[in-house]
């Protein structure tokens, strides 16, 4: 039975039970016992016939729960004439499936609200005009149309001077996000501003927005580790409150106290607090940019003791960023730029992409290059402007133009030096580096202080360059040149100090994301292996949005857990008083449902949860300096 049958059948016993419930006190007011007991009757019989289905089918299942405590109450109700107080158990007990159903429905409108916004369509240009196409004969390089309100149907690049796209459903960044031209763009936002073309670069199925959809579907059919925990208490709970029912009715001789005590107890707040809790964390934290793959991984979030994190793409941009630029035989620094990044147009190394993106964001001009010879890993020789340009490493242009290579004054650990050679002769540097993002040292200050004890530093980098990178961040711990394997190692290593949470984007760094009790992905540039590996996948390029996201984990499992003990303690005390005497079966049905909503209504803020570094990330957001 789908969502909507199961909660259209909740509905229909509840009001059965309402009926039935309402006819009765109308027939013991009119003087018509008889009638009365009959029509509460008829009210319980369906919910008490849906609950023993239920508890048969979990029995199948290998799981027993508290459910058998409210068939109890309400078979040993009826059992003793109590039928007034079988009718408000009845209606108490499908009153809390039905607000359980309404309050996860609740929590997961934001999630909804993601998959309702998949587009179907998308307008493309052909031959001069434009039509519309499903999504699925989209191919990359088509030159797309976003009209104002669109949303962008699959990932691409700008092909206009300025877009503005709010991405608040999918990083929960307030202000629109400013794009200039060649900018990435990623499936799912919506435009904000007037209408560009967008150049698609990948296929529908394979962009961001298609993949947090698969993902958010696989959260909402997860069930909750605390959840399958309250079924094993529910052992415990049952033994107790049988044995102060049965207690009761051996000390007093009456079976109305052991149906009083049976109804107090019925249903308990571990079947409804927890999972409501939890399921609105997932709601809350993917509104902060933060998909947790269910509330198994959001429950294991809140218990991080140790984080490991990887270097490139992680800690640091993982883009090269040019530093400086060193002019040799009176060229100058422009001149060098502007050739060395035309011919590096024709590669796909990253430093190669970052010297473009460095001349375009200056607004040169890049002619096409011609003749080019590319020696995967070392440099890149061709023509420009009619002119012999060589761009590479430091050996690789000096064994080329006759020259020997040597230190560069400039470089530090962790920079990268590019050569640039012109008709033969050695041109300049340009000295490059992977700067620490903006920042990370204020975002690991964030994590110590919600209760991660260990820091460390996993790459595949040398010691030195990641010396140099994290030099004043006060990491537990650095580990360099590891295999992936040796990460898998490092993960397993550090579970003695408690459960370990991984950050990486590689490939490479998928195998430790699997092994770590929590694995979290850079999901914007991150390698599609990473994300499949992961429990966690950070929406956007940023580190920052992490501490927000323990943050909503830690207090939503918090909120549960008090609901939880709040519940039971309550309950329990409801049961001593009915045991003694002091309550009724009807008093104790009343005084039960008002637990249990409480409950429901406390796991509720969790879709309240407003996490404190939530406005430090926006601060470092590279949208808001745009």
């Amino acid at each position: 039975m789908d969502h909507t049958g199961a909660d259209r059948f909740k509905t229909a016993i509840l009001l059965l039970a309402v009926i039935g419930l309402v006819t009765g006190l109308a027939l013991r007011v009119a003087g018509q016992d008889r009638l009365a007991d009959l029509a509460w009757f008829a009210g319980v019989t369906p919910a008490l016939v849906a609950l023993v289905v239920e508890i048969l089918r979990s029995i199948g299942r290998g799981e027993v729960g508290l459910d058998i405590v409210a068939a109890l109450s309400m078979t040993a109700a009826l059992t003793f004439g109590e039928t007034l107080a079988a009718a408000v158990v009845a209606v108490m007990y499908s009153g809390g499936t039905f607000l359980e159903s309404f309050a996860e429905g609740r929590a997961r409108r934001e999630m909804h609200a993601l998959l309702s916004r998949v587009p179907r369509i998308a307008t493309r240009h052909r031959n001069g005009g434009l039509e519309e196409v499903p999504l699925d004969a989209l191919a990359p390089g088509d030159r797309l149309l976003i009209r104002q309100g669109d949303v962008v149907p699959v990932d691409g690049t700008v092909a206009a001077d300025l877009a503005f796209l709010d991405t608040s459903a999918l990083t929960g960044e307030s202000l629109p996000v400013r794009l200039a031209r060649g900018a990435d763009a990623m499936s799912g936002s919506t435009n904000a501003g007037e209408a560009f073309d967008l150049v698609a670069t990948h296929r529908a199925a394979e962009s961001t927005y298609a993949g947090i959809v698969r993902l958010v579907e696989q959260a909402q059919r997860s069930k909750a580790p605390m959840s399958r925990l309250a079924d094993r208490w529910s052992l415990g709970f049952l033994a107790v409150t049988l044995t102060i029912a049965t207690a009761a009715w051996w000390a007093t001789g009456d079976p109305i106290r052991a149906v009083a005590v049976l109804v107090v107890a019925t249903p308990c707040p571990l079947i409804l607090a927890v999972p409501v809790a939890l399921v609105a964390g997932l709601s809350r934290a993917a509104h902060f940019g933060v998909l947790i793959k269910g509330a198994g991984p959001l429950e294991t979030m809140a218990r991080i003791r140790t984080l490991i994190l990887d270097k490139t793409g992680t800690l640091t941009d993982g883009r090269p960023q040019i530093v400086s630029i060193d002019s040799h035989d009176g060229v100058g620094e422009a001149e060098i730029l502007r050739l060395a990044a035309a011919l590096d147009q024709a590669s796909k190394h990253p430093v190669a992409q970052a010297i473009v993106a460095a001349a375009k964001a200056r607004g040169f001009a890049l002619p096409v290059p011609s003749e080019v010879a590319e020696i995967p890993g070392e440099g890149v020789v061709g023509r420009v402007d009619g002119r012999t340009v060589i761009v590479g490493g430091e050996g690789f242009v000096a064994k080329r133009v006759g020259r020997q290579s040597g230190d560069h004054p400039a470089m530090a650990a962790g920079s990268v030096l590019v050569a640039v050679a012109i008709d033969g002769r050695l041109a300049g540097h340009l000295v490059m580096s992977d700067p620490l993002r903006e920042g990370a040292g204020a975002m690991l200050d964030g994590l110590r202080r919600e209760g991660i004890a260990r820091i460390l530093l996993a790459t595949g980098d040398r010691a030195n360059v990641a010396e140099h990178v994290t030099e004043g961040l006060g990491l537990d711990g650095l580990r360099a040149g590891l295999t992936p394997d040796q990460k898998v190692l490092l993960v397993l290593t550090e579970r003695k100090n408690g459960p370990v949470m991984m950050v990486g984007d590689g490939v490479n760094d998928a195998p430790a994301l699997a092994a770590a009790d929590v694995g979290v992905a850079m999901g914007a540039r991150g390698a599609a292996a990473s994300a499949e590996a992961a429990d966690v996948v950070l929406l956007v390029d940023r580190i920052d949005r992490l501490g927000p996201g323990i943050e909503i984990a830690r207090r939503s499992r918090r909120i549960a857990v008090e609901s939880v003990v709040a519940g039971i303690g309550l309950s329990v005390l409801g049961m001593v008083a009915a045991a003694f005497g002091y309550l009724t079966p009807v008093q104790g049905a009343l005084l039960q449902e008002v637990i249990d909503v409480a409950v429901i209504l406390n796991a509720l803020r969790a879709l309240r949860i407003n996490p404190a570094e939530a406005t430090t990330a926006g601060a470092l957001s590279p949208a808001s300096a745009t």
